[in-house]
C-alpha cells in the first residue's frame, strides 16, 4: 500500500496486489499529500525490570508497537516491553498491536487511508467539507453529508475537493430519495463529471438506476483480463436483504435499460453483470439519522454470513451505529468488521457543519436521549429516524404531524382548534404561508412535487408537514436561537457513550473535539481494548486502573 501503513512491529504487512477480477486498486502513490494526523503519543517503553504498580502495567500496554509481556519474578507479576526476562519466568504475551493492525488491510490499500475507519455522512452538509478535509489530509476516510442539498451546494463543494484534496481519499454521500428523484439522478451526474470515485449509499430499500449508473460507469476490463472499478461503492444497510442486492452484481434489467439509454457503454453494460455492486457494505445498527435501531451484535455476524456465501469475503463489511468509545471499536473488530464507521460523534467536531448550539445540546446527551420520530424524505412512507429527545420538542411535535396526517384526507378536516394550535405552537405562522414557502422551495428544488400535490388534498398537507420536518434541520444546523425546542438532531446512543468516555479529559470541551484527533483515540484505544482482550484470555486480571485506554486529562 502506498502512503501511511501499519507501523512497525511483528506480523504480516499488507498483502500482495489484487488478483485478477478482484476489482481492487491500490492507493495513492508516493507525493500524493496524505500524512498521518496528530495522533495519541504513547509513554517510553518500560525496558527495565518489570513493572508491578498499575500505571506500570499501563505504560507497557500503551506501547502498541512492541508485544507487552507479563513476567512473575520473587518480587511479584509486573508488566515489561523488554524481551529479556532476566531470570523471570513467562506468563502471557499481548502481541503488538498498532491502530493501523485492527479491521482489512485491504480497505487501508483500497482507499488509501492509514487506519479501517470511517467518518460517515451526516446529512445536510453537517459532515461538512472542512470535515472531510481535514480527516483526507490526515489520511483518514470522510464522506460529504450530500443528502438533502440542492446541486448547485453540492458542486461547489466538489470544486474544493478536487482543488484542496487532489488524491487523497474522500467519499460523497448518495442517498436513495424515493419522493424527489430528480436530487438522486443529478448527484450522479455530478460525481461522474467530477470523477469522485467513492460514494456511501443509504437509506436505498433497492437498487435504482442511477446508483447502478455510477458503479457501471467505472468498470472497465484491463489487457490481462481484470475488472477494474474505479467508482467504488460503501453501501449502508440495516436489513439482509438489502445488503444481498448490493452483494450480487446490478440486475440484468436495469443495465440493460441504461445501456439503452446510452449512459454506460455496451462493454460497461457486459461487464457490471460479474462485478458485485459494492467494494464494502456497512452494517448500520442503533445509529443516529435513518435505522432500524437493531443491535450490532445481531446484525453483523448474519452480515457476514451472508458475504462469505455470495462473495467469498471479496465484499468488506464494516460496522456503524453506537461506535462513540474505544471498547465499541475493538468489540465490533473483535465480532470481524473490516472497518468501523463513526456518525453521531462526529457532529460535535469543530469541523462539524452544524450550530455551536446544536453542539452544545450533543454534548449533554447521555445514551438514554434518544427517540424516533419521522423522516421528511420519507415522510409518507412511515419512515423513522433516531433523534435527541433532551431539551427538544421535535420528537413530539414530529410523531403529532404524522398521526394527523395518517387520520386526515387534507388540512380542511382539521377541526379549527387543531388548526390553530399547529399554527401557534408548531409552525409559528399560518398554514397557508407554509404552503407558499413550500411552492416556492419546490420550484427551485423540484417542481413535480408541486404538480402532484394539485387536486390531492392529502399530498399537499405532507408537504406542507414536511415544511416543518425540514426547516427544525435547518434551525438546528443554523443555530436559529428563537427554535431551540424545535430542533431536529440525529443522533444514536453513541453519542451518550462518547460525552461519558471523554468526560474530564482533553476531549471534553467542544474547540477541542476535531474529527481527526477523535478518530486517532478511538483507534489507538480500540488497539489498546484489544491487547487487554488478549491478556484477559491468557488468563491476565489487570489492575483495574491499568485496563482502560486513558485519554489526556483536561487540566482546570
Amino acid at each position: 500500500m502506498s502512503g501511511p501503513g501499519p507501523g512497525p512491529g511483528p506480523g504480516p504487512g499488507p498483502g500482495p496486489g489484487p488478483g485478477p477480477g478482484s476489482g481492487l486498486r491500490p492507493g495513492p502513490g508516493p507525493g500524493s499529500g496524505l500524512r498521518p494526523g496528530p495522533g495519541p503519543v504513547a509513554p517510553p517503553p518500560v525496558t527495565g525490570e518489570p513493572r508491578r504498580d498499575p500505571d506500570g502495567f499501563y505504560q507497557a500496554l500503551a506501547n502498541l508497537e512492541l508485544p507487552c509481556l507479563i513476567v512473575e519474578t520473587d518480587q511479584g507479576v509486573g508488566a515489561t516491553n523488554c524481551t529479556d526476562l532476566g531470570g523471570g519466568r513467562l506468563l502471557a504475551v499481548a502481541a503488538a498491536v498498532p491502530p493501523a493492525r485492527l479491521g482489512a488491510l485491504s480497505f487501508l490499500r483500497d482507499h488509501g487511508v492509514r487506519n479501517a475507519y470511517m467518518a460517515g455522512a451526516m446529512a445536510g452538509g453537517i459532515a461538512s467539507a472542512d470535515l472531510v478535509i481535514k480527516l483526507a489530509r490526515a489520511g483518514l476516510l470522510g464522506s460529504f453529508g450530500a443528502a438533502g442539498l440542492l446541486p448547485d451546494r453540492i458542486e461547489r463543494v466538489l470544486v474544493r475537493f478536487r482543488d484542496e484534496i487532489p488524491g487523497l481519499p474522500y467519499a460523497c454521500n448518495l442517498i436513495h430519495s424515493p419522493s424527489e428523484e430528480q436530487l438522486e439522478r443529478a448527484a450522479v451526474e455530478l460525481y461522474l463529471r467530477y470523477q469522485v470515485r467513492c460514494v456511501e449509499a443509504s437509506a436505498y430499500m433497492d437498487l435504482t438506476p442511477h446508483i447502478v449508473r455510477y458503479r457501471a460507469a467505472g468498470l472497465e476490463r484491463t489487457a490481462d483480463g481484470r475488472i477494474i472499478a474505479t467508482n467504488r461503492i460503501i453501501a449502508k444497510v440495516s436489513r439482509l436483504e438489502v445488503a444481498e442486492r448490493f452483494m450480487r452484481p446490478a440486475p440484468a434489467s436495469l443495465i440493460a435499460a441504461l445501456a439503452t439509454a446510452g449512459l454506460i457503454s455496451e462493454d460497461q453494460a457486459r461487464l457490471a453483470a460479474e462485478v458485485p455492486m459494492a467494494d464494502d457494505v456497512t452494517a448500520e445498527a442503533d445509529s443516529g439519522g435513518h435505522t432500524d435501531r437493531q443491535s450490532l451484535s445481531s446484525l453483523l455476524p448474519p452480515l457476514l454470513g451472508l458475504r462469505d456465501a455470495l462473495s467469498g469475503g471479496s465484499i468488506r463489511v464494516g460496522a456503524a451505529g453506537g461506535i462513540g468509545t474505544p471498547h465499541a471499536v475493538a468489540a465490533a473488530v473483535a465480532m470481524g468488521a473490516d472497518y468501523v464507521v463513526t456518525g453521531s460523534i462526529n457532529q460535535c467536531c469543530v469541523e462539524a457543519g452544524t450550530s455551536t448550539a446544536a453542539k452544545s445540546m450533543l454534548a449533554v446527551a447521555g445514551i438514554a436521549d434518544c427517540e424516533m420520530a419521522p423522516a421528511a424524505d420519507m415522510f409518507e412512507l412511515g419512515v423513522q429516524l433516531q433523534v435527541l429527545r433532551r431539551g427538544c420538542f421535535f420528537p413530539m411535535r414530529a410523531r403529532q404531524l404524522y398521526e394527523l396526517y395518517m387520520a386526515n384526507q387534507g388540512i380542511a378536516d382539521f377541526p379549527a382548534e387543531v388548526r390553530q394550535r399547529l399554527e401557534e405552537r408548531t409552525f409559528r405562522r399560518s398554514l397557508d404561508d407554509v404552503w407558499q414557502d413550500t411552492v416556492e422551495y419546490f420550484e427551485k428544488r423540484d417542481p413535480s412535487q408541486i404538480e402532484r400535490a394539485r387536486g390531492n388534498p392529502k399530498r399537499k398537507m405532507a408537504l406542507i408537514f414536511r415544511w416543518y420536518l425540514g426547516m427544525s434541520s435547518r434551525w438546528a444546523t443554523g443555530g436559529e436561537p428563537a427554535r431551540t425546542m424545535d430542533y431536529q438532531l440525529w443522533c444514536g446512543p453513541a453519542m451518550g457513550s462518547f460525552n461519558d468516555w471523554v468526560r474530564g479529559s482533553v476531549l471534553e470541551p467542544l474547540e477541542n473535539r476535531h474529527v481527526d484527533v477523535i478518530a486517532d483515540h478511538l483507534m489507538t484505544g480500540a488497539a489498546f481494548m484489544n491487547r487487554v482482550a488478549q491478556l484477559r484470555v491468557a488468563g491476565v486480571q489487570l489492575p483495574p486502573q491499568a485496563g482502560h485506554y486513558r485519554l489526556p486529562r483536561r487540566v482546570a
